[in-house]
């Protein structure tokens, strides 16, 4: 009941935020059915219904990276004074937000079952009715059981990384003089090992389609049949990019500051620094996700290989939620500076000083990443062509 009346009583943007994470649930939910419908209308290929499903995980994945952003940056569930008087410490409060989002979730959920149902003709009245019956398996009864196990799969997954991103940690014994740029001296890890990952995808994906090993996987939309391992390539380049995100905004921090820097560029390479490890691995995500849509599209040509209906439906939940994320955690990061920010103006600084920062923060972003996702996208489809 609690989180009920925080949900109720929350501010319209954090609304919003949990809307958009109860579309996004629905979204992953329609396509889990969706692969049902396929197992029921092709009762003799049980592997293609499988790959169907496995097909889920990608979306579902974003969805609920998406979701545990949101339930992290929710204000209504931040450690205050006076809070644990009342029996809301910190666990309570991880664990309010984690009902949040299971309520979000699960009515993403029962969307997603009203919307399947009324477009496979098992509920009239509004418009479109029976509109998708044949490739819904309308023919064919729906087993309750299964399609409710599915539409479980985005609520509890989504609960349980929140429980876990946000269970109370033991915080670390503070130094009586910290340095005072500590945050922005010091080099995120995971550059290395980003590398090596990235690489090593790239390497796999090269492989495998040169040898022919893995066997034929068939991509969902008419793309045709592509080698397992290629697929297996593309996550580990995928994960390679998220984990190198927070070096690399670092180190587009540290471009900023080369060859005598401005007040101005200085001020943005100090901040781009300091939120390394927070906005550095969505963006990391966001790369990984760009690479993979700017490598579909080459292989798709002119239009010679369309993407299916559903195909293009998780393709836009992915990019959607992936960006959801970095807007959400942009926000969270520009929110956290809010103190800087009035210091500088009480100095002096006049606003066009502070604009100019966060434009340059962009420009240093898009130097170091989009070089960079383009590279990935073109040396990962290579291999693909012919």
């Amino acid at each position: 009941m609690l989180a009920l009346r925080l949900a109720r009583g929350a501010r319209p943007l954090v609304l919003a935020r949990r809307l958009l994470v109860a579309a996004a649930s629905a979204g992953v939910g329609f396509l889990l059915l969706s692969a049902l419908a396929h197992a029921l209308a092709h009762p003799g290929d049980p592997s293609a219904s499988v790959l169907r499903l496995v097909w889920c995980l990608v979306p579902l994945a974003a969805t609920v990276h998406f979701a545990v952003t949101v339930a992290r940056t929710d204000p209504g569930t931040r450690p205050r004074g006076g809070l644990s008087a009342v029996g809301l410490g910190p666990a309570r409060l991880a664990a309010l937000a984690a009902a949040s989002t299971a309520i979000a979730a699960t009515l993403g959920s029962a969307l997603a079952l009203l919307f399947f149902l009324h477009l496979r003709g098992d509920l009239t009245g509004l418009p479109f009715d029976g509109a998708a019956a044949e490739l819904l398996a309308a023919d064919r009864p729906l087993p309750a059981a299964a399609a409710l196990t599915l539409l479980a799969l985005p609520p509890l997954t989504a609960t349980a990384a929140a429980v876990l991103a946000l269970r109370p940690r033991t915080a670390p014994p503070v130094p009586d003089r910290a340095p005072e740029s500590a945050d922005t001296a010091t080099m995120p890890g995971g550059l290395p090992w980003g590398c090596a990952l990235t690489a090593a995808g790239l390497a796999i994906g090269v492989y495998t389609a040169r040898t022919g090993t893995g066997g034929d996987v068939p991509l969902p939309g008419d793309l045709g049949a592509d080698p397992a391992g290629v697929l297996t390539g593309w996550a580990v380049t995928a994960v390679g990019l998220a984990v190198a995100g927070p070096a690399l905004t670092h180190v587009a921090g540290r471009l900023l500051q080369l060859a005598a820097p401005g007040a101005v560029r200085l001020l943005a390479g100090r901040i781009l620094m300091a939120e390394a490890r927070r906005i550095g691995r969505p963006l990391g995500v966001v790369s990984a996700v760009a690479a993979a849509v700017i490598a579909a599209v080459t292989l798709s040509g002119e239009g010679t290989r369309p993407f299916g209906p559903l195909t293009g439906l998780g393709a836009t939940l992915v990019i959607a939620c992936t960006t959801a994320t970095l807007l959400v955690t942009v926000v969270e990061a520009r929110e956290s500076r809010s103190d800087i920010r009035t210091e500088l103006r009480r100095m002096g600084a006049p606003g066009s000083a502070l604009r100019a920062a966060a434009g340059l923060r962009v420009v240093a972003l898009l130097t170091v990443f989009a070089p960079l996702t383009w590279s990935i996208a073109t040396l990962a489809a290579a291999p693909l062509r012919g």
